[in-house]
């Protein structure tokens, strides 16, 4: 069984429906998929998904990316999605310093908004993290959360060691299999392998044994996973579990969608 941490199926980049690509996951091992929301317009779209494709789980958060298109009220429709009994998460939230002209001000208000949410009814957090692990952590200290997943992890080894420490598994998909990844590869192999999760983030961050221009599926997660296996040295099998375990362990209203036995 592998479980794709973060998968955005309800995005249109796909060509194909989300049921095809549920079907060809489930085909492929893959039996429990994750689906953050974005922003207050894809919401219904992540839960109508969810509510229809088995093993589909939702999460539901403001991404910095869609801040500047985001009201305070839509924190209260936050709010209201994560009251739902088939929320994981709060996500994906988090900070992104890349982009030019961003506005930092804005993401900080509606990230540490967000922390207060999960606080609020104990969840844990997906982050979106592109040049701002330092200021993700300092919110993470003021405002302590039962810990989540940092999405595409690609900071430093002590970095990494501050996430764990804060109660945080580490997501792992397609940047890892590109040989010049050396030093996210150098943690795919050293770091401790319990604070691993697996992820496609498809559409987006194709890996690198697809050609130019075509979209990440999560049906691709075996392929992925065999990246982390040869890194590490061990079987393709037990990648799949303990990673699968280590989802579970971080995401736990997540065992309700997870098959309980084989895949």
């Amino acid at each position: 069984m592998y479980i794709d941490t973060h998968c955005h199926l309800d995005a249109s980049e796909f060509g194909v429906t989300p049921a095809a690509l549920v079907e060809e996951a489930q085909h492929a091992g893959v039996n429990t998929i994750v689906v953050p929301g974005v922003e207050r317009a894809n919401f219904a779209a992540v839960q109508s998904i969810c509510a229809q494709h088995h093993g589909c789980a939702p999460a539901y958060g403001i991404h910095p990316m869609y801040v500047d298109r985001a009201t305070p009220s839509d924190l209260d429709v936050v709010r209201e999605f994560l009251q739902q009994p088939a929320t994981v998460a709060v996500g994906e939230i988090g900070l992104d310093f890349f982009v030019e002209n961003y506005d930092q001000e804005r993401q900080e208000f509606y990230f540490a908004a967000q922390l207060k949410l999960a606080r609020e009814f104990d969840l844990p957090v997906l982050l979106h993290i592109r040049r701002a692990q330092d200021t993700i952590l300092k919110h993470l200290r003021q405002q302590k959360v039962r810990g989540g997943i940092a999405h595409a992890f690609n900071g430093s080894e002590q970095q990494a060691a501050e996430f764990i420490k804060l109660g945080f598994k580490l997501g792992f998909g397609g940047a890892m299999t590109y040989t010049r990844a050396t030093k996210l590869r150098e943690l795919a192999r050293t770091l401790p392998l319990d604070s691993i999760v697996l992820e496609t983030d498809a559409p987006d961050i194709p890996p690198a044994f697809l050609q130019n221009g075509q979209a990440n599926r999560p049906a691709y997660l075996p392929r992925i996973a065999q990246t982390l296996a040869d890194l590490r040295g061990l079987p393709l099998q037990e990648i799949a579990r303990i990673t699968s375990d280590n989802a579970l362990s971080i995401l736990p209203k997540l065992k309700s969608f997870a098959p309980q036995t084989g895949c």
